[in-house]
């Protein structure tokens, strides 16, 4: 009988999460405590958007997530090259200063 690594983690993935979200806004607050990252999608010229979804995490498994995201960035440039940044776009800036407290 194969054994199963002691560090294995069975994840399931449901139908309705696996489409995903579509989000090109990310607006991220913090308290001394949690990390809040709320994702939107925004609509060129529409003065409204809703919160797609809101994701609530400790300032530990934060970074653990910005160590992760860099390192799939680095590479996914090495494989497809560098990810050009919009210029000229006026939509507020994906990091927000820390308003809210969670």
């Amino acid at each position: 009988m194969e054994e199963k690594p002691k560090n294995q983690i069975n994840i399931e993935l449901t139908d309705e999460v696996a489409g995903g979200i579509y989000s090109n806004l990310a607006i991220i607050t913090h308290s001394p405590t949690e990390f809040v990252l709320d994702f939107v999608s925004m609509m060129p010229g529409t003065p409204k958007a809703k919160v797609k979804s809101r994701i609530v995490m400790t300032p530990q498994h934060a970074k653990r997530l910005y160590k992760a995201l860099a390192e799939n960035l680095s590479k996914y440039e090495s494989n497809f090259g560098p990810i050009k940044e919009v210029t000229g776009e006026v939509m507020p800036p994906f990091t927000m200063s820390p308003k809210a407290q969670a």
